[in-house]
């Protein structure tokens, strides 16, 4: 079943308490994005600032320059996944190498121009492609929809990987986004700026899920 992920960008620590509470109620996963002020012309709160109930499904997605700087707190924090951009300024498998030791899934998120034949190996190895449509390092973008043209690119590569979204979610596009073969829809402002962010939550998992049964029925 296709997953909304609601994300958390944000460079104050009140409200990424005031989220992480919120998306505890009702969130299956939740994908928190930290930006280094470099990578993209944003900073938000440190990783050493951030944290999560126990329990919950976190993804983190880097957006940061050097990786590697930041795998030791990576490895301290514990999510699910990690998910490093391949525009990065050096290169990600002896990172992403660390992450598996300690049993921390991996993935890497490709910018709208980023030529996907020139990261195959990275593809192989990963457990999940992000598929990143928005504007860097910021809530609102708008969704390039052309994008999901590269969900079936790296199918081929890898079958079976998971594949992620990031940019421009919301209710009226999220179907087009699972019907393309997306399996994790990341949501920002569509959910954290809802006037009632679990409803907009429940309303596109819901018609992400009837999207995905009617593709199922139709294999």
């Amino acid at each position: 079943m296709p997953i909304i992920s609601p994300s958390i960008l944000t460079n104050d620590p009140e409200e990424f308490k005031r989220l992480i509470e919120d998306y505890q109620k009702f969130a299956q996963r939740v994908h928190i994005d930290i930006v280094d002020g470099v990578f993209a012309n944003n900073r938000t709160i440190s990783e050493n600032d951030v944290w999560w109930p126990e329990g919950m499904i976190v993804d983190m997605h880097m957006m940061v320059e050097k990786p590697s700087e930041h795998v030791d707190a990576m490895l301290r924090l514990k999510p699910r996944l990690v998910i490093f951009h391949a525009e990065a300024a050096e290169g990600l498998l002896g990172s992403f190498g660390r992450l598996r030791e300690a049993g921390i899934k991996v993935g890497v998120a490709f910018l709208k121009t980023t030529y996907f034949g020139n990261f195959e190996n990275i593809i192989k190895y990963v457990d999940h492609v992000m598929i990143f449509s928005g504007e860097i390092g910021h809530y609102g973008g708008e969704a390039d929809l052309l994008q999901l043209a590269k969900v079936e690119v790296v199918k081929a590569i890898k079958p079976g990987l998971e594949m992620g979204w990031d940019g421009g979610a919301k209710l009226e596009n999220v179907g087009e986004i699972v019907r393309a073969g997306v399996d994790v829809v990341t949501v920002g402002s569509a959910i954290a700026k809802a006037e009632n962010p679990r409803e907009a939550y429940e309303k596109m998992t819901a018609e992400a899920n009837r999207v995905n049964e009617g593709a199922q029925w139709l294999r």
